[in-house]
């Protein structure tokens, strides 16, 4: 046997161990999807301050959280409807409508309404406005991207015919009041006072009842199951139907309650907000590991997807990128995020 023959048959070992070992890693990866969107904000963080040292400063600390809230909220919605194996686009228009409908009302009616029965309001409206979706992809057996593109443009068509088009400024003082409560107050070098609104707990306290619902409760496993296989879901007695027609139910609730919350923070009720942010939210879960096809994603990796978003949206500026890029570099996200994740199942299924 000559000296090569020997040189071949040690380097096939080798080679064999470093696929193993790449297909060990990835698969890690892919049960744990947070690790790629915490590895984008670290990288993301150096970046911008180097570039610009202000960046560290604790006011943009606070501005990147406190503009995470609605964007998170909406996020999260549409995470359990993506883990189900379905994509919602109008979350925007459940919330546009149920925010300005439910400012009004209480104004004219209620204006001492205390904030807890507003905020039931608005998560009761949205998961109404969500039953609505699921009925309609159940019974019309239809692709919940097409229904929702549908109810999107239904919901934005009644807010705008039938309830109001003009901006709303008085809203109600319970509103206004929640709005303004901090939950940390700072004062700067240059005398200025930075402020942690409250409202960011909202957002906590979503992300921990999403997290129970996926994690805790046999709806959990059903809506993992159906998005993995809605026909062994099926064959394995889950109702289909019933999980599908629940987490457009649940987005809506989330959807209704991230409306209530853009009120709050901007003490304003206007009825075009929130048009066109679509494809930032969907950008953040999906960088967080939700698959388009449905079966994965995590509360954990939805978060930082947002806080990455958001820390690109904020931070534009800063580092001298004009924002009209911003469209372009999140889009770029998520055809980085969907070749990534791609190219890890890839490996964890061939060796």
């Amino acid at each position: 046997m000559t000296d090569g023959t020997h040189a071949a048959e040690s380097e096939a070992p080798r080679a064999d161990s470093g696929r193993d070992r790449l297909a060990e890693i990835a698969r890690w990866i892919v049960r744990h999807p947070a690790v790629f969107p915490f590895a984008l904000l670290v990288v993301s963080c150096i970046v911008v301050g180097s570039l610009n040292s202000d960046f560290w400063q604790l006011a943009n600390l606070f501005d990147i959280l406190r503009a995470s809230v609605v964007r998170g909220i909406f996020a999260l919605g549409v995470l359990v409807v993506l883990a189900a194996g379905g994509l919602d686009v109008s979350f925007t228009a459940i919330a546009a409508l149920v925010m300005y409908s439910v400012t009004l009302l209480v104004h004219n009616f209620v204006p001492g309404m205390p904030m807890a029965p507003i905020f039931l309001m608005g998560a009761i409206g949205g998961a109404a406005l969500g039953v609505v979706n699921g009925l309609l992809v159940n019974t019309l057996r239809a692709p919940a991207l097409i229904v929702t593109i549908g109810t999107q443009y239904a919901f934005r068509g009644i807010l705008l015919t039938f309830i109001g088009t003009s901006l709303f400024m008085n809203i109600p003082q319970a509103m206004s009041e929640f709005g303004r409560l901090s939950l940390l107050t700072r004062g700067t070098e240059s005398g200025l006072t930075i402020q942690l609104p409250a409202y960011v707990l909202v957002f906590l306290v979503a992300a921990l009842l999403t997290w129970a619902l996926l994690n805790r409760t046999l709806m959990g496993r059903a809506i993992y199951a159906v998005g993995g296989n809605p026909d062994i879901a099926a064959r394995l007695g889950y109702s289909v139907g019933r999980v599908r027609t629940f987490v457009f139910a649940f987005a809506g609730l989330l959807a209704g309650t991230a409306g209530i919350m853009h009120v709050t923070a901007n003490r304003l009720a206007n009825p075009f907000d929130l048009a066109g942010t679509e494809l930032a939210v969907i950008a953040a879960v999906i960088l967080g590991g939700a698959r388009i096809t449905g079966g994965s994603g995590t509360v954990l990796g939805t978060v930082l997807g947002v806080l990455v978003i958001t820390l690109v949206d904020n931070v534009l500026i800063l580092i001298g990128v004009p924002s009209t890029w911003q469209l372009a570099i999140v889009g770029g996200f998520i055809v980085f995020a969907g070749l990534f994740y791609a190219r890890l199942d890839a490996i964890a299924s061939r060796y």
